[in-house]
């Protein structure tokens, strides 16, 4: 699930011993922090089935409680956004590049990280690798993390964008003839924005 987006969590409580819901009391929802359980939300419990909502932030353990017993902890998996911006950019692995184009078929460079922003984080940016370097936060280069954008220049103006992907490579629609696809970083001479 994407960060911050809502997830159910519901428990039915049950008598072992009639096969009856328990009626009564509170049920707690609870997070693993490290080696300890903390309570996130308490609901009474009057019909045998509670039901909580909840957005986690991170990738936690979660279970129910009631009195002394527990539920089995589940993992919430949080995609970070990175991660969605990645899961993104890979879906248009293969697309032409068409100069000019915004997707979703057909993409330029800047169409492409344009796109690709938008429909991920919701991150609108200019159709021009020049303008991009103007959006986000200021990265160093050291300090880079997959899912920000790169934007390479010929002295200090911009001429063609990518999206980092991690360990030296990046996604991008490079130019006439070739397809969306990931590659190394071919340059040093860029700059870094974080658009999240």
């Amino acid at each position: 699930m994407s960060r911050g987006a809502k997830v159910r969590v519901t428990t039915t409580l049950i008598d072992p011993k009639t096969g009856k819901k328990l009626v009564g009391g509170y049920v707690l929802l609870q997070g693993k922090y490290g080696n300890k359980w903390k309570t996130w939300q308490r609901k009474r419990n009057t019909s045998g089935v509670v039901a909580f909502r909840t957005g986690p932030h991170v990738t936690r353990w979660f279970r129910t409680t009631y009195g002394t017993a527990a539920t089995t902890p589940v993992q919430i998996t949080v995609r970070t956004d990175g991660a969605r911006i990645l899961a993104e950019a890979r879906k248009h692995k293969g697309a032409p590049y068409v100069f000019g184009a915004a997707g979703p078929k057909r993409f330029d460079c800047s169409g492409y990280t344009q796109y690709v922003y938008k429909k991920a984080v919701g991150k609108k940016l200019p159709h021009k690798a020049n303008l991009q370097q103007r959006y986000g936060k200021a990265v160093s280069k050291s300090n880079k993390k997959a899912g920000d954008l790169l934007v390479f220049r010929s002295g200090s103006y911009g001429t063609h964008v990518a999206i980092y992907a991690g360990g030296g490579y990046m996604w991008a629609s490079p130019r006439a003839g070739k397809t969306v696809s990931k590659q190394k970083v071919y340059s040093s001479n860029y700059v870094v924005r974080r658009m999240i």
